[in-house]
């Protein structure tokens, strides 16, 4: 199997960006009177969109899920989480290489379950928004990860870009991700997964095609090596 593109996560998977998001989940959960434990939010709501973290928060606390609710706490999640950011450099180590790296060979797509604005200035600021071919972000799909419309929404994109021929099927499509919840998206996309362990153990991510602890672990070569001989 041939690898003709990729398609990486941003949070927690190029960017050390998950610790922000939890402080202002906190912040903002905190004004309503409930209390989210880092513990809790590392092992139950990593991953998930700030729309389903909230909603699952709340129902889980008995209080109200109605739109309009959830809608306010994710704007003031937003600002927070914006504040926080700051003129911060997230990325890390060897991140920002790899993606370049990548970049030399393949097309590449930004599939992320966080707002465009917050994806777009974490790459401009390392200087890698121009090695990708668009961005996907919460606000293109209606589900967010583990459902796979993200990624099947990035391989419709490269289609209607790049106009290949043939067309870029979904097991050529190698993603880059950080959590159970994205390696099960990507699988029910029918793509491969490269998993990093940055935000989860080896045992959490084992569903992962390949699991490295680092960027700085990953040889691209070895790597493309290993799915053109697999049958998978």
């Amino acid at each position: 199997m041939v690898i003709r593109a990729v398609i990486f996560d941003l949070d927690g998977t190029l960017a050390d960006s998950e610790p922000l998001h939890y402080a202002a989940f906190a912040e903002v959960l905190t004004s309503k009177g409930i209390e989210l434990s880092r513990d809790e939010y590392f092992t139950r709501y990593i991953g998930l969109t700030d729309h389903d973290c909230f909603a699952t928060v709340l129902a889980t606390g008995g209080r109200a899920t109605d739109a309009e609710s959830i809608q306010n706490l994710m704007h003031r999640k937003a600002a927070a989480y914006q504040e926080l950011l700051g003129a911060r450099d997230v990325m890390f180590p060897g991140a920002a290489n790899f993606v370049r790296k990548c970049a030399e060979r393949f097309p590449l797509m930004l599939v992320t379950g966080t707002l465009r604005v917050e994806a777009e200035m974490i790459l401009k600021r390392a200087g890698i928004r121009d090695s990708f071919v668009d961005v996907i972000a919460v606000e293109d799909v209606e589900r967010g990860k583990p459902e796979p419309d993200g990624f099947i929404t990035a391989l419709g994109r490269f289609g209607f870009i790049l106009r290949q021929r043939p067309p870029i099927a979904p097991r050529e499509c190698l993603v880059v991700e950080d959590t159970a919840a994205g390696i099960e998206a990507a699988h029910r996309a029918g793509m491969r997964v490269l998993a990093v362990e940055h935000t989860g153990s080896q045992s959490q991510l084992a569903a992962a095609d390949i699991v490295r602890k680092s960027f700085d672990a990953i040889d691209l070569d070895e790597v493309l090596r290993y799915f053109a001989g697999s049958a998978r």
